[in-house]
């Protein structure tokens, strides 16, 4: 795909960098389309701007994946990691939870810092953040050589970060590049701490330099964070643990706009891609939000959008396993070669091979630069494989049937009121299976759904979000000036130059005395309610103790959705294909598709429209 912009007036563009493709979308509404370019991600970045003839943009909003693959491939750099005398297996002694109860081969992931790398220091600070032992500065250990960054992550240091302070300015004086967990995650748990210091000072060599790449491509390059905000390219390479959930998080804030837009404050946002499928719960127009994630089996301790993923997605591999039952994914056969049917030489069968033999995807079909799809090579892997293309859509459509599940059922959430807002390239070809298996009333399909993750980057805030820990759960005394303070540190994080036109929103995460997870309200007088919705029942009686203050701050986003163009759509009944420059969209028999607000495409059964 090709648009052409003119650079007569500033352009402003999103582009979000996916397993598959890297999109982008620019503020005129065209589309660009580009395969991803996995060893040297920026380059699909620049060919994306190149082709849409956005030399140099005034703003870059950008989604990535780099930090989430770093991780996850064991990429990132090598980090020592300084913590208290007694306390350097920590990291990997864990929790007592087991990754999977019954499955006697199940490991817990390896440990992100290797024993001969964790060194300790004296000194000592109580659960009040008081000195119990001082620090001995003789006890500050000198660094291997080949050490990328330190990870510092001492007893209380959420609550007294003074031993933290000592240690990383004798590291940095050393010239070291130091990262301290008061820094990151200044919440309490040791063991979540330790993880989300440790994989920051990891990811950072590299996040570091690719996002330096990204500067030169744009007068002001911003990237998402996990919480769905932007921030400037320092930031998220100081802080690069945050944008592990980089791209997803756009399209996420996008589905949440459009689901309102079109008469539903209740949706799931329905992500399907070449890699992975990315499911989120959103309720009162607003992502379900999470104190934390785990991204490759490590507990990441900051806040981010509450997204569930699965390894399905177009690209994902078909196969019969040794019992002879058909799976699909996680594998994929990712950007190159692809599925079978791109002709890049790729062999193994995979759920977009599936959709074009039954044809959901119309034969003559050409995506991106791949030319015209090959639906005899297509149906070639699909019997190489042993595998039928009906099949394959059954299984994928059962694995994102489950996933969609776990955010709303598992969590007693009524699905039968909510929208699914379909995006990504395949997501339009499998949401009406999904929504009619869950008895979901609608489907919506936005403008652009191929790119929406780009148009959600565009159409994002810049954000900030902070958190402390506060050290007298069951004594809220000056809790009320805290949060303010809070608020104002945020606020001004996001101001520009002298205008203070953030908006800033305060939350508490609270407790019953005696239990050990937390639920996150606006008040305190809120926490009663929310846990009878949570739990099933309240004890208003039980004395109620605040572990952490939270304050989110955002300025107006670059441009909202019902500033772009919207594309003309014409109703559609079903069974029909529906091709877009950006994706395809299957109507089932019994499906109707009507045109909706801001472009959207509202598709529903007889009897639910």
């Amino acid at each position: 795909m090709h648009v052409s912009l003119g650079q007569d007036e500033p352009v402003r563009v999103g582009v979000d960098t996916g397993g598959t493709f890297t999109d982008l979308v620019a503020d005129n509404g065209d589309v660009v389309k580009v395969a991803s370019t996995p060893a040297d991600p920026a380059r699909a970045v620049a060919t994306a701007l190149t082709r849409a003839g956005a030399q140099r943009p005034e703003l870059l909003a950008h989604g990535t994946t780099v930090a989430t693959n770093a991780l996850l491939e064991g990429q990132g750099g090598r980090v020592a990691l300084v913590t208290n005398r007694g306390f350097a297996d920590v990291i990997e002694i864990a929790r007592q939870t087991r990754p999977s109860l019954y499955d006697i081969w199940a490991d817990r992931p390896r440990p992100l810092v290797p024993r001969e790398l964790r060194l300790e220091v004296s000194g000592r600070l109580d659960a009040t953040g008081q000195e119990i032992e001082p620090l001995d500065p003789d006890t500050i250990p000198e660094i291997p050589d080949a050490v990328d960054a330190v990870a510092v992550c001492l007893l209380h240091a959420d609550l007294m970060p003074t031993h933290e302070q000592t240690v990383s300015a004798t590291l940095r004086a050393r010239g070291h590049d130091v990262v301290c967990s008061h820094e990151v995650s200044p919440e309490f748990r040791e063991y979540e701490r330790t993880v989300t210091t440790v994989a920051n000072a990891l990811l950072r060599p590299r996040c570091a330099a690719y996002l330096d790449a990204l500067a030169g491509l744009a007068d002001d390059v911003l990237v998402m964070t996990s919480a769905g905000g932007l921030v400037p390219t320092t930031e998220g390479a100081r802080l690069p643990a945050a944008l592990l959930l980089s791209g997803p998080a756009g399209g996420v804030r996008a589905a949440a706009a459009i689901a309102d837009a079109c008469g539903f404050a209740g949706a799931v946002s329905f992500d399907m891609g070449g890699t992975s499928t990315d499911v989120c719960l959103i309720r009162g127009g607003v992502p379900e939000p999470a104190p934390s994630r785990r991204v490759g089996g490590y507990p990441i301790r900051l806040p981010a959008i509450d997204i569930h993923t699965i390894g399905a997605g177009g690209g994902s591999i078909a196969r019969l396993d040794p019992g002879g039952a058909l799976v699909v994914g996680p594998q994929s056969a990712g950007a190159v070669p692809g599925p079978a049917c791109y002709g890049r030489g790729g062999i193994d069968a995979t759920v977009t091979d599936a959709d074009l033999v039954l044809a959901r995807i119309p034969p003559d079909a050409a995506f991106s630069d791949l030319g015209r799809l090959d639906v005899e090579a297509a149906r070639r892997a699909l019997e190489g494989a042993g595998v039928d293309a009906d099949g394959v859509v059954r299984v994928v459509d059962a694995a994102m049937e489950e996933a969609v599940r776990a955010v709303t059922v598992a969590r007693g959430v009524d699905p039968r009121s909510l929208a699914l807002v379909a995006f990504g390239g395949a997501g339009p070809l499998h949401a009406c299976a999904i929504a009619d298996a869950l008895s979901m009333p609608a489907v919506i399909v936005p403008p652009r759904a191929g790119a929406f993750s780009a148009l959600g980057l565009l159409c994002a805030p810049r954000q900030r979000e902070l958190v402390r820990s506060w050290p007298t759960p069951a004594d809220h005394r000056g809790l009320p000036q805290a949060v303010a303070a809070l608020a104002d540190e945020a606020r001004a994080a996001v101001r520009d130059g002298t205008t203070d036109d953030a908006q800033v929103e305060t939350a508490l995460d609270a407790r019953y005395a005696g239990q050990s997870h937390e639920l996150r309200v606006g008040d305190l007088a809120a926490f009663h309610d929310e846990h009878a919705r949570y739990n099933g029942y309240a004890r208003p009686d039980a004395p109620v103790e605040v572990v952490a203050i939270r304050a989110r701050a955002w300025r107006d986003a670059p441009l909202a959705p019902e500033q772009l163009p919207a594309p003309e759509r014409a109703a559609v009944t079903g069974p029909a294909v529906v091709a877009e420059p950006d994706c395809t969209i299957w109507v089932p028999e019994g499906w109707t598709a009507h045109p909706g607000p801001l472009g959207a495409f509202l598709l529903s059964r007889a009897g639910h429209a």
